[in-house]
């Protein structure tokens, strides 16, 4: 009985501090202010985790290297993606720096995902890192041809990029 008042005594006590943390303002919350190190691996494990917890098997996936696919992603990249995750050749906007954490460099890092766990990122967007839920504004065959054309960004050479865009061009209304 004697431990199990501890106990309760400790928890009681962790929540009183926990809610005097809370309510102090004491933390910065400033996007110019990087989190402290724990705090920065409890959002980035809770992250990837959740992403790789959530973009299960069950999600069906068409054939990404369907040309027609990749360049409708090309054209929903163009238009909503390459501001804040930049391109090749094309650096990120001013508001994507201003982002805490930055958004992605997507030819760099979409190794690190599987197509069904961008997918799910890209349907379901981010909290706290400014990625937006596309999948209240995007059927999923949309969002297939944006994860069709990340897939193939890491290939991709400036110039190749700048064909893309030379090819789709006034194909913006034709992607939505």
């Amino acid at each position: 009985m004697k431990y199990l008042v501890g106990a309760v005594a400790v928890i009681a006590l962790l929540i009183v501090g926990y809610l005097i943390f809370i309510y102090s303002g004491i933390y910065n919350i400033s996007a110019m202010i990087h989190h402290d190190k724990l705090t920065n691996w409890m959002m980035n494990t809770v992250r990837e985790n959740s992403i790789k917890h959530n973009a299960d098997e069950d999600i069906k996936m068409p054939d990404l290297t369907d040309t027609s696919l990749i360049r409708m992603g090309f054209v929903h990249f163009r238009e909503m993606c390459v501001g804040c995750h930049g391109g090749p050749g094309i650096e990120q906007s001013e508001i994507a720096k201003g982002l805490y954490p930055n958004p992605p460099i997507l030819s760099k890092v979409t190794k690190d995902w599987t197509p069904r766990q961008l997918f799910w990122i890209t349907k379901n967007g981010l909290k706290m890192t400014g990625m937006p839920a596309f999948g209240i504004t995007h059927t999923d065959d949309m969002i297939w041809a944006i994860v069709a054309f990340t897939k193939k960004l890491p290939t991709l050479t400036k110039e190749q990029y700048q064909n893309f865009d030379d090819e789709t061009k006034g194909e913006s209304d034709e992607a939505e």
